[in-house]
């Protein structure tokens, strides 16, 4: 029993590095920017590009993701993942030509896209029952140990950047931006390494040897009537998620602290302390979802949010910017989102499909994220311009207000359930 639990744990450990690299390649480019910038010297729209083409990328993994992992297996899809990773890290380090450079970025944005869907995939599929929100909940938590990781590695290699190095190494010698690229090859060659001892997902095993026209038919048994609530729930929790208002906090998190009167070095240091807060309140979730339940969590988590959402904005629109008030509101949400909105989307959409359906219709709610993602990446600073910061935190707040709604309406308990007995609820 210990050796199970010691293999499930190293399983666990290397698939969810898949979502440790996902992390860290989203954030990674936060202090790269302006390097990037002054060595091509980039006019604002191939800057937008340079960012936007990851998430291009992205939305070409996710899009075919879900059909390659049920025709090839998870296995498979998540040893590519990690080849495109590493080649992404290579290049990003090494690669001296902008329209180079833009190409590894896009391939890094598909490693994104298949690991963002297939890393939960296989944790839900091979997590005994009793441990499977836990085991898919390690996911988002490797998410944002990527996050702090990037922003950690990036304040370190400014920190040094000015100091002459008395010792050789691989990276040594180049500009500090391919440094803080060049950090993410050592934990992309351990995820390759690491995938060759995992097994195959074995619910993906056992479908092979059911006589079904799945593959062909999936996307048609997605859409049939019995699934249809299972598929608006897989559809609107990551939608609220995105428009919970946390890209705002993380993208204008120093600028919220700056403003809360903390005195800090720099901005990668605020977004230090916000990645760190995002890491701690994650192991609420891992702590509770499989003993209090996964709807418990999910309704005290929104109106949490909604609440601190609320306070926000009231905290803007008084003008009490410069005491603690403020800075405590954050914190609350960032705790109310990790432990609910955040890692919970992922548990659920995981584990309310059958075998033969569920990889399409993972692919399909983290497609509808990254979607959700894009749209309030733009719409977020416009609202801040046209309507103000208090209206654009209200705003946020009603949207955590209608995935209470959503959840108490429509998401079943699944704690501790197979999934053969969450299938018998949409019957």
């Amino acid at each position: 029993m210990q050796q199970q639990g010691q293999h499930l744990t190293f399983i666990t450990l290397v698939a969810s590095l898949g979502g440790f690299l996902f992390g860290f390649d989203m954030a990674v480019v936060s202090g790269i920017l302006p390097f990037v910038e002054h060595r091509f010297s980039l006019s604002p729209a191939q800057l937008g590009w340079f960012v936007s083409s990851a998430l291009a990328g992205c939305i070409v993994g996710v899009i075919f993701a879900g059909d390659i992992s049920d025709r090839l297996g998870r296995k498979k899809l998540l040893f590519l993942s990690a080849a495109l990773f590493v080649l992404t890290a290579l290049g990003c380090t090494f690669i001296p030509v902008f329209s180079w450079l833009i190409a590894a970025r896009i391939l890094g944005g598909m490693a994104v896209g298949i690991a963002s869907s297939v890393v939960p995939l296989y944790l839900s599929e091979i997590a005994p029952d009793h441990l499977r929100g836990r085991l898919v909940t390690y996911y988002q938590l490797a998410v944002t140990v990527g996050i702090f990781s990037a922003y950690g590695s990036n304040a370190l290699l400014l920190k040094y950047a000015a100091t002459p190095s008395q010792s050789g190494g691989l990276i040594t010698g180049l500009e500090v931006w391919r440094k803080m690229f060049g950090v993410g090859i050592f934990p992309a060659l351990l995820f390759l390494l690491g995938i060759t001892f995992i097994p195959e997902s074995p619910r993906w095993l056992k479908q092979q040897h059911i006589t079904t026209t799945a593959n062909a038919t999936g996307y048609t048994q997605l859409l049939a009537p019995r699934f249809r609530r299972a598929l608006l729930i897989a559809i609107l929790l990551p939608l609220f998620s995105q428009f919970s208002g946390i890209n705002a906090i993380i993208y204008y998190g120093p600028t919220i602290l700056h403003q809360s009167g903390l005195t800090l070095n720099s901005s990668l240091i605020s977004q230090l302390f916000f990645g760190a807060a995002n890491v701690l309140f994650t192991f609420i979730a891992i702590w509770k979802v499989d003993s209090l339940g996964r709807r418990p969590l999910y309704l005290w988590g929104t109106a949490g949010a909604a609440v601190s959402l609320l306070l926000t904005g009231i905290c803007f629109y008084a003008g009490a910017v410069n005491g603690i008030y403020l800075l405590l509101c954050v914190l609350a949400f960032l705790a109310c989102f990790a432990f609910s909105i955040g890692p919970l989307k992922f548990v659920i959409a995981a584990e309310i499909f059958p075998d033969s359906i569920r990889a399409k219709a993972l692919s399909l709610s983290i497609m509808v994220m990254w979607t959700a993602d894009a749209i309030m990446g733009q719409l977020t600073p416009i609202m801040l311009a046209s309507i103000g910061t208090p209206q654009t935190f209200w705003c946020f707040s009603l949207c955590c207000v209608f995935a209470f709604i959503t959840v108490y309406k429509l998401v079943p308990e699944t704690k501790g359930q197979s999934m053969e007995a969450i299938q018998q609820h949409w019957h």
